[in-house]
């Protein structure tokens, strides 16, 4: 004996003879031996090869000290997701994308690569096929400007002054989403200062560009065709023609206000927003600003960044956050559902490791929204340390985990949690996942905008996941917010039957949301809307029982596109189908059979495809956890409900 209590399980390993109980018991025993010491789990997160191509150029910004080591294994990996026809990917499998192609063939031409060796051939090529590196998008040229690669003018005009706009003025930070907000204030600071990079090594990339760039006059473009986005085109040029003519302290003004909203935001080791586009935008603001490399802001700013760093075997990237709390609740839902008592050794070291993480004592952004009145604070982030940008996915979730747990234990946390979830509801019903009615839909017509996600509208993933924490917490039909949550659910549903899924990929995941937040909320299986989700999903599984949708399908014309099966989507469809009743249907059992022949090591299925979205068409995430949590979760799920007399699923996810 160890001297730990020990805990009862319904039945010990030994006594349970089917393949599927000795998958799930296996698989859940894998995945607590994954748990930190402190009680959580996190997962790597990886992106595309733009996160790790401009950690190198970044370090090669500042001048600092070469690390040969580090270079070579993230050029290796660089080198490793280079497609055959030489550009890179947004996501496994995907097409070219020539942002990203520019970024990668930037920064191993920068730790050395000869520009003459074949893979960098390849991707020359390919980016001059794509039109060369003008046709980059807005991001990756302010890098190239920064580089002094292109000029300013190839960058849209973002004026500093946009910090001391009145809130009703029509483009304010408070109408734009959490992330672009902490994105795009470094990068006013870096676009008035204009400072170049240091580039020791003086290296250059003018061979990507089919026009030279001084000479290029097509960089900013009308992101969406529109009449808008035309009429946006043109104030830009006004805008440009003006800047010079903007007093010099009104500038001063703005660049301390800037600063001022950088300093506040900082948030230390864990970085701006802690997410890497806007961590690194900080570093490079605070090198423009006169920090010294040594100043404590700036150390804690690239210490930020360090700590994304990922290395296995010879390779390394840079993820683009962090996903404990996310990573946590989920493994804690799917040991649940395995079976793993509450009070054990993993699940309450893990509860409570979220209960203390919730955010009861700032009040960050958020609360700029609420015409109303804020509520209190007392939502989860998704990273470590996020006090200022709580969302209400992770919130919910977390919330479920905890009342499906131990209702009275987590009983403070799980009603500040509905406190806050409540007070971020949207005016159309929906939830946004970091703000509240963030629809001005006309800022993604302005030209810096070409990546369509400046804004936080209410989705139906989020909102599902909202409606469903309101309903396991005994939130009937007649309450407005649940009523409202309904209503937006039900308008939101496609003519093929599916949703939308804003967060993961796509409509799988979209559909499986709301499955199991209508059900919760008590909509009967036998509804219009279920019977045409049900029958969406069951269209979808594919031969070999499971189900597989690519990122592609982000394009409305590619709706249907699919590379292979995966146990995560193929997870999310079952357990959409067993939220809608169809426990006993065809579709779940072969999809089941699915997930007990598909190869797994330890606590993951084998999955190399991309199922998470940061921004659609633009960002794409492969959560290394996501392989692991919702396959047991969907395998226990069906073990216990043909265990049970009811086939009613009795919680909100």
């Amino acid at each position: 004996m160890d001297g730990r209590p020990s805990f009862p399980r319904t039945q010990s390993l030994e006594t349970r003879s089917s393949p599927l109980d000795r998958l799930v018991d296996r698989t859940a025993a894998a995945l607590k031996a994954l748990q930190q010491d402190d009680g959580h789990w996190v997962f790597e997160l990886e992106a595309d090869t733009t996160i790790p191509a401009e950690y190198i150029l970044t370090r090669h910004f500042l001048g600092a000290p070469p690390d040969t080591g580090l270079e070579a294994h993230v050029g290796r990996y660089l080198r490793a997701r280079q497609r055959r026809d030489g550009g890179w990917p947004l996501f496994h499998g995907g097409d070219a994308n020539i942002s990203a192609s520019v970024k990668a063939y930037f920064a191993l031409k920068m730790i050395g690569d000869d520009p003459e060796a074949e893979h960098m051939r390849r991707a020359r090529t390919a980016i001059l096929a794509a039109g060369g590196a003008a046709r980059s998008n807005v991001f990756t040229r302010i890098l190239l400007a920064l580089y002094g690669e292109v000029p300013w003018r190839a960058v849209p005009v973002m004026p500093v002054e946009l910090m001391l706009a009145p809130r009703w003025f029509p483009v304010h930070l408070s109408k734009i989403a959490y992330w672009s907000r902490v994105v795009v204030v470094p990068l006013l600071i870096l676009q008035a200062l204009k400072p170049r990079a240091r580039n020791r090594r003086d290296v250059h990339i003018g061979e990507l560009f089919v026009t030279p760039p001084d000479r290029e006059r097509r960089y900013n473009v009308n992101p969406t065709g529109s009449a808008l986005g035309t009429a946006f085109l043109v104030l830009d040029h006004a805008l440009r023609a003006a800047e010079p003519l903007i007093p010099r302290a009104l500038r001063r003004r703005a660049l301390r206000t800037a600063e001022a909203f950088l300093l506040e935001r900082l948030n230390g080791e864990d970085g701006l927003g802690a997410i890497f586009p806007a961590m690194v935008n900080a570093v490079l603001a605070l090198d423009a600003l006169g920090y010294p490399q040594d100043h404590p802001h700036a150390v804690a700013a690239r210490r930020a960044i360090d700590r994304l760093l990922v290395g296995y075997g010879d390779r390394a990237y840079c993820q683009p956050c962090v996903s404990p709390v996310w990573d946590t609740a989920l493994t804690a839902h799917a040991l649940l559902e395995a079976g793993e008592p509450p009070d054990g050794p993993a699940l309450r070291p893990a509860l409570d490791w979220l209960r203390d993480r919730q955010i009861l004592d700032r009040t960050g952004d958020w609360a700029e929204g609420r015409a109303g009145g804020a509520p209190r604070p007392g939502g989860w982030a998704f990273q470590y340390r996020n006090d200022l940008y709580p969302d209400v996915d992770d919130t919910a979730v977390v919330a479920m985990a905890l009342h499906r747990a131990d209702p009275r234990r987590y009983a403070d946390a799980v009603a500040r949690a509905a406190e806050w979830v409540l007070g971020m509801q949207s005016r159309n019903g929906g939830w946004g996942a970091y703000d509240a009615d963030n629809t001005r839909h006309y800022l993604n017509h302005i030209p810096f905008a070409d990546h369509g996600a400046l804004l936080d509208p209410p989705t139906a993933d989020v909102t599902a996941r909202c409606l469903g924490f309101l309903a396991q917490i005994g939130l009937g039909r007649d309450h407005p917010a649940v009523a409202g949550a309904v209503g937006f659910l039900l308008r939101e549903q496609e003519a093929d039957g599916s949703w939308y899924g804003r967060w993961g990929t796509n409509y799988v995941y979209g559909t499986w949301s709301v499955l199991c937040a209508l059900t919760a909320a008590g909509e009967d299986a036998g509804s219009p809307a279920v019977r045409r989700a049900v029958r969406f999903l069951e269209s979808r599984q594919r031969p070999d029982g499971g189900w597989g949708e690519d990122c592609a399908t982000y394009w409305r014309e590619r709706k249907a596109e699919a590379k292979a099966s995966t146990p995560s989507q193929t997870a999310w469809a079952l357990l959409g189908l067993m939220a809608a009743g169809a426990v006993d249907s065809d579709a779940v059992r072969r999809g089941i059979d699915y997930l007990e022949r598909a190869p797994r090591a330890g606590a993951r299925w084998a999955e190399d495809l991309y199922t998470g979205v940061g921004f659609p068409r633009v960002f794409y995430l492969r959560y290394h956890g996501y392989a692991a949590y919702f396959p047991l979760w969907a395998l226990a799920r069906y073990r216990a409900l043909q265990r049970r007399n009811s086939r009613r699923v009795g919680h909100g996810l």
